[in-house]
């Protein structure tokens, strides 16, 4: 893809993205400093098959999670002048790494905090994840699976070579206790 179609592409959905953060109820993750960070949160019932953690954390379904949404059209202006894969995976790496902090403040302060089971995350983009603290987990859903491939279609194109092909998207799951073990201050 050509580096104007990919900035008229940002453009638009920097257009978009107001209304699609409106309609999806969710919350931006603000670091101590009061900025933005880049990491989307909402509280959700999980909806998919039980789960055990490697922590003994059993996600059943309709238990509270936080689900966190990368702000991709800021993280995806903030890559664009970047060619290496490595470099925009480590970048992203490091938002990820730098917000969790601030997730702890933003779960300590919600009426939910008690009922929250973990977080839960979808990407078809997880290397690194684990080191992060994450859990992969396959999307039992086949149906469900191939809604998230199409819906991370535009993501994968606009930040991906061409030609490779959209990975399988993945949960992402991180218990309480693993968040607070990690990121705590």
């Amino acid at each position: 893809m050509s580096i104007n179609i990919k900035q008229n592409c940002l453009f638009l959905w920097n257009l978009i993205d107001p209304i699609y953060f409106q309609f999806t109820r969710l919350r931006f993750i603000k670091n101590t400093f009061g900025e933005k960070t880049i990491i989307r949160v909402r509280i959700t019932r999980y909806k998919g098959e039980k789960v055990t953690l490697a922590d003994g954390t059993v996600i059943n379904k309709n238990d509270f999670l936080l689900k966190i949404h990368l702000h991709n059209v800021k993280l995806l202006r903030q890559l664009q002048k970047y060619d290496s894969d490595i470099k925009r995976a480590f970048i992203t790496y490091k938002h990820v790494q730098e917000s969790l902090p601030s997730v702890i403040q933003y779960i300590q302060a919600n009426v939910y905090a008690n009922r929250i089971k973990g977080l839960i995350g979808i990407t078809s983009m997880h290397k690194g994840c684990k080191r992060l603290g994450f859990e992969v987990h396959t999307i039992q859903s086949p149906y469900y699976r191939a809604f998230k491939r199409i819906s991370f279609f535009p993501i994968y194109k606009l930040s991906s070579p061409k030609g490779k092909r959209i990975p399988d998207p993945v949960y992402l799951f991180m218990s309480m206790d693993g968040l607070f073990k990690k990121y705590k201050k």
